[in-house]
C-alpha cells in the first residue's frame, strides 16, 4: 500500500514563495511540492535550486512546476504572488490594485481545475485578498485563510522577548486587527506562565512603552524591507508553520486572517485573530472579552479592513 502523499502547492514563486516553498521541504512538512509562476523561467531555475537543497532535508522532497489548473490534488494551496516594490511607499495597501485583479483572474483557473482544498493566502493587502480569495473561490467557510497578524505576532513576541530576556514560546501574546497599519496589540490577553501583565506590574521587565512596542511591531517589516527591498524569512516560517498545523489537523490556537460571522460585532470581513486552526482551516475563532479600550481599537481594525474591501470591490468592477 502507497501512503498519502502531503501535497501543497505555491502560486508566486518570488522571494517569499521561494522560501515557503524550501521551508517546506527543510522543515519535512511536504512529500511533494508544486510551483505555480507565469514566469516559467523563473519556476525552472527555482526547482532545480530546491532539488539541489533534497538531500539535506530530513526526507525526500518532489519539487515540481505546475499550471493553475493541475493544483487539484494538492492539500493546501499558499498564494503568494504580489510585486513588492509597490509596498515602497510604507503601506502594504498600494500593493491592491495589482494584485486584486491577478488573484480574480486565476484563482476561478484553480477552482475550475478541480481544486477543493484550504488556501492559505499571504499577499498583500492580506486581509482584503484573503477575503476575495473567499468570493472567487466559493470553497466553504474556514477553507480560505490568511497569515494575517500571524507574522506581526512573531514581531511582537521577538519585542517583548528581549525586553523581558524570557524565551520566545514561554508567554502568549498577539497582534489583532488588519495586516498593515491598522492593527492593534491586545495587552489584556498577554500571559507569562499564568499569569497577566497586571501581576507583573512590580517587575520592571515587564513595565512597557506600550506605544513604542506597538509602533516597533508594525514598523518591523519596513525595516527589513529598507535594507533587502523584501521580507522573506518571517513571513516565509509563518506560511509554513500555518501548512504544517493544517496538514497534521493539529487545532492550534494561533493567529490569522480568518472570516468574521459575528464574532465582536463583526461580519462579512476577513481580520487577523486568533483562531483554531485545523485540517478543515479556520475550525474557530476565538472571541474574547476585551475591555472597552481595545474592543473599540479593534473596531477601527476591522473598518479600515472593510473600507479597502470596499475598495477592492470597487476596482474590480
Amino acid at each position: 500500500m502507497t501512503a498519502k502523499k502531503r501535497i501543497v502547492g505555491v502560486i508566486g514563486v518570488g522571494h517569499v514563495g521561494a522560501h515557503v516553498a524550501f521551508n517546506l521541504g527543510m522543515m519535512g512538512i511536504a512529500d511533494e511540492v508544486l510551483l505555480c509562476d507565469k514566469n516559467e523561467g523563473k519556476i525552472i531555475s527555482e526547482r532545480q535550486d530546491l532539488m539541489d537543497a533534497v538531500k539535506f532535508m530530513p526526507h525526500r522532497v518532489e519539487y515540481k512546476l505546475a499550471k493553475y489548473d493541475e493544483l487539484k490534488d494538492c492539500d493546501v494551496i499558499v498564494n503568494s504572488t504580489g510585486n513588492i516594490a509597490l509596498c515602497a511607499t510604507g503601506n502594504r495597501d498600494d500593493e491592491m490594485n495589482f494584485t486584486a485583479v491577478q488573484v480574480a483572474d486565476y484563482i476561478p483557473k484553480v477552482i475550475a481545475g478541480g481544486y477543493h482544498g484550504i488556501i492559505v493566502n499571504i499577499t498583500n493587502p492580506c486581509d482584503v485578498i484573503t477575503y476575495l480569495i473567499a468570493e472567487k473561490s466559493g470553497l466553504p467557510k474556514g477553507h480560505v485563510l490568511g497569515t494575517g497578524t500571524g507574522l506581526d505576532t512573531s514581531r511582537l513576541v521577538s519585542a517583548i522577548a528581549q525586553q523581558t530576556g524570557l524565551e520566545h514560546h514561554s508567554f502568549n501574546a498577539y497582534m489583532m486587527g488588519e495586516h498593515g497599519n491598522a492593527q492593534m496589540v491586545p495587552w489584556s490577553l498577554m500571559q507569562f506562565g499564568g499569569k497577566s501583565l497586571a501581576d507583573l506590574q512590580n517587575d520592571p521587565r515587564f513595565v512597557f512603552d506600550k506605544e513604542d512596542i506597538k509602533n516597533k511591531t508594525i514598523k518591523g517589516g519596513w525595516v527589513t524591507y529598507q535594507g533587502k527591498q523584501c521580507t522573506e524569512y518571517g513571513i516565509a516560517s509563518t506560511a509554513a508553520s500555518m501548512v504544517a498545523v493544517i496538514l497534521h489537523d493539529e487545532r492550534k490556537i494561533m493567529p490569522a486572517s480568518v472570516p468574521f460571522d459575528g464574532e465582536y460585532g463583526e461580519a462579512g470581513i476577513f481580520c487577523g485573530c486568533p483562531a483554531v486552526i485545523g485540517a478543515n482551516g479556520v475550525e474557530q475563532v476565538m472571541e474574547y472579552n476585551l475591555p472597552a479600550d481595545e474592543k473599540a481599537e479593534f473596531k477601527k481594525c476591522c473598518d479600515t479592513i472593510r473600507a479597502n474591501i470596499a475598495k477592492a470591490e470597487k476596482l474590480l468592477g
